[in-house]
């Protein structure tokens, strides 16, 4: 039992042999698109200028040395400060904008080196050579200590330019704005300009640019460059980076900041503390002016009743109402400090007012037992427990005051810098190993998808079985002969941007065991019995489009048939751009054009081949109205001559989706043949072209699959079968 081949796929279905096929068939376009690829990875790796990173490591402690007697109250706010907190403070404009006033980052000196290598070389050691002029090398530098412009020219670049070991010219724009000296100071642009170089290592003729950036626009770099994190939950330590493309300035920096943070750090502490000084000193008065007024109103009392002292039931109360006093007074203390901070519908300050609405209701209570006392007992109980309130307050009031004094003088912040700022020894930046293995994926995915488009796009006909579906016979598969491509030659006429190929042999002739003459021997035989049906021995060659090989098929079924013994005759019916011709070694003039036109006759544009048997008549000279020429009784009159003459005749018409030529050409003819090529035509546009015909009145016999290759692509999908045989 014979096994019947699988149905090649639908043109809407994909089929992943014939995928997989042409990944095969483009390896090494694939493989060169990712060379590329990874070459230039590897050329922007060792290219790229490596970028640093700096770390350092802080530490926020929640107390710092001696504690500020108020301090309790942000306790019992929840007032302490979270690490979010710091976070935020160290990535301000505060603490980064002093940071970048320090190290003067506004202003930035750039050295002019050579483009894309220029500081590859430098990065390797590579000092001024004998034919620089105004790029910078290794070992030259500059170093300006003052740059000051007007606003006018902030973010304006200048450049300075090394004329001597001591003298430079700065100009702008290509302007010449002057020259300066080392050390000195020197105005230019009649004071909006201001420079100092101190230091001048370059040789003559090198080249820096001089920018002052605006402070906001320096600073927010600097934060994109800046990260902090915390290293865990509660821990209080803060790690901190910086990158930058040189080394010695991100550790600078990064210790600037650091810096930075810890003076603010202490500055802030020193002003809470001096702030609650100044409340308690301005309380401090008061108290004691109360502390005396309650004494002298005790001592008045008691000398008008003789001494009056308390039984020990009043003693207690009074002692009582004394510790409820010192602690609303202690309140009252934190309500005013908190009461600068927040609203009363604060929780936190609601929270105070309740606590201090409790003590208030038990000291009531106990005031409702002192006004069941005897009078006397009440009025001496009432006065002492004001002396003894006020004592209590003004005591401690002194005793904070001197703590206050003495957490001014010794406060040292509560943030400690462990680690200074020191730079990796490896560049963070870039990944060298990841970019190269990025780029030859991306190359390796580009290429392939190309491929892949490309295939899918690309439905020209690859097997006999995809024209015989669509109801066409196929009389030959020709393959692609790699001999015929040597005697191939690029031509271009007048107007012609792209020029086509025209065959200046014969590969019947040339290679006669070549395996595409061994198919077109195969045709050979095919026709011999189509053509005893035709009742003529005419034989049109046609096709759907240009550049699918009819003249090759044309020319070399002829010159098999001559060598068959036959009498042949090969007419180029292509009259606007055949090239039959060129395949004999002949000219296009003196052909059917002239001929069709009564400037010629048959014996003059009848030529004569080098294969015995074989005989052909050129186009002739381009005439203006082919198609006209051809609807001419000439045109009848003349094949019927050579059908006469030859035992067979092959015409080379033009493809019939361009011009109506081969229409008018194959209504005359008994057997018509159409031409495809591999991987051009798809079978939808043969299609048409067989309608066209048909529409035409004529009758196309079968196809010729031209040019079939040995893919992967197709092997896959349908198989390819061809051997050669010596």
């Amino acid at each position: 039992m014979s096994q019947t081949p699988a149905a090649p796929p639908a043109d809407d279905e994909i089929d992943l042999g014939r995928l997989f096929g042409l990944l095969i068939d483009h390896k090494w376009w694939i493989i060169g698109i990712t060379a590329v690829f990874a070459i230039a990875g590897i050329a922007y790796a060792l290219l790229a200028t490596p970028v640093y990173r700096a770390d350092a490591l802080v530490q926020v402690e929640k107390k710092a040395g001696m504690s500020n007697p108020l301090e309790d109250v942000k306790s019992i706010l929840g007032e302490e400060p979270s690490a979010d907190t710091q976070v935020g403070i160290l990535r301000s404009r505060m603490v980064l904008g002093r940071a970048v006033d320090q190290e003067n980052l506004t202003l930035q000196v750039t050295p002019k080196r050579l483009p894309i290598v220029g500081n590859f070389l430098v990065r390797h050691g590579m000092e001024r050579p004998s034919f620089a002029e105004s790029s910078v090398w290794a070992g030259e530098k500059i170093n300006v200590s003052q740059f000051q412009v007007s606003q006018a020219f902030i973010g304006t670049p200048f450049e300075l330019i090394v004329l001597d070991k001591s003298h430079y010219r700065l100009t702008l724009e290509g302007r010449n704005l002057g020259e300066g000296q080392v050390g000195r100071d020197k105005a230019f642009l009649g004071g909006a300009v201001h420079l100092r170089v101190a230091e001048l290592n370059a040789g003559a003729g090198a080249t820096f640019t001089l920018n002052k950036s605006a402070r906001l626009k320096v600073t927010n770099d600097l934060r994109s460059r800046f990260s902090v994190s915390q290293q865990g939950k509660d821990s209080g330590l803060l790690d901190l980076s910086l990158s930058d493309t040189d080394p010695q300035r991100a550790t600078q920096v990064l210790d600037a900041i650091s810096d930075v943070y810890l003076t603010q750090n202490i500055q802030r502490q020193a002003a809470e503390a001096e702030k609650s000084l100044e409340f308690l000193e301005q309380q401090t008065p008061q108290v004691r002016d109360q502390l005396r007024e309650a004494e002298d109103e005790l001592n008045s009392y008691r000398t008008k009743r003789d001494s009056v002292d308390l039984s020990l039931e009043t003693q207690s109360i009074l002692e009582r109402i004394v510790d409820l006093e010192k602690q609303l007074n202690e309140l009252s203390f934190k309500e005013s400090e908190i009461s600068r901070r927040f609203t009363k519908s604060h929780p936190s300050y609601q929270a105070l007012l309740e606590k201090k609405q409790q003590l208030q209701n038990e000291r009531d209570q106990l005031e409702a037992k002192v006004d069941d006392l005897p009078e006397t007992q009440q009025q001496v109980l009432r006065m002492s427990r004001d002396v003894k309130v006020n004592q209590e307050v003004y005591v401690q009031m002194l005793n904070k005051i001197q703590e206050m004094k003495i957490a001014r003088a010794s406060t040292v912040g509560n943030v400690r810098i462990l680690d200074e700022a020191v730079v990796q020894p490896e560049p963070v930046e870039p990944k060298k190993p990841l970019i190269v293995v990025l780029a030859t994926l991306l190359g390796g995915m580009l290429s392939v998808g190309l491929v892949l488009v490309r295939g899918l796009f690309n439905r020209g006909v690859e097997s006999p079985e995809q024209i015989e579906d669509a109801g066409i016979p196929v009389y030959a598969t020709v393959p692609l002969s790699e001999e015929q491509s040597t005697l191939m030659k690029r031509v271009k006429r007048q107007n012609d941007e792209r020029g086509h190929d025209i065959s200046t042999g014969i590969l019947a002739e040339r290679s006669p065991v070549d395996t595409a003459i061994e198919s077109i021997r195969g045709l050979r035989t095919s026709l011999h019995f189509a053509m005893m049906e035709s009742g003529d021995n005419l034989l049109a060659i046609t096709g759907p489009s240009p550049g699918i090989g009819k003249s090759f098929i044309s020319i070399n079924l002829a010159a098999v048939c001559a060598q068959a013994g036959q009498q042949v005759l090969v007419v180029d019916a292509d009259m606007r751009k055949g090239h039959v011709h060129h395949a004999f070694g002949g000219k296009s003039e003196g052909g059917l054009s002239e001929l069709l036109a009564g400037k010629a006759a048959l014996d003059e544009v009848v030529r004569s081949g080098s294969i015995e048997g074989l005989d052909y008549v050129s186009r002739g000279s381009a005439p203006p109205n082919p198609s006209e020429l051809l609807m001419q009784e000439r045109f009848t009159q003349f094949l019927s001559d050579i059908r006469a003459r030859y035992d067979l005749v092959i015409i080379d018409t033009p493809p019939i989706l361009a011009v109506t030529d081969a229409a008018v050409i194959g209504k005359q003819c008994g057997t018509t043949l159409m031409v495809t090529r591999f991987q051009m035509n798809p079978v939808k546009e043969l299609e048409i072209a067989i309608r066209r015909f048909e529409t035409s009145g004529v009758a196309v016999k079968g196809a010729i699959l031209n040019a079939m290759e040995r893919k992967a692509a197709t092997s896959y999908g349908y198989g390819y079968y061809n051997y050669a045989y010596k």
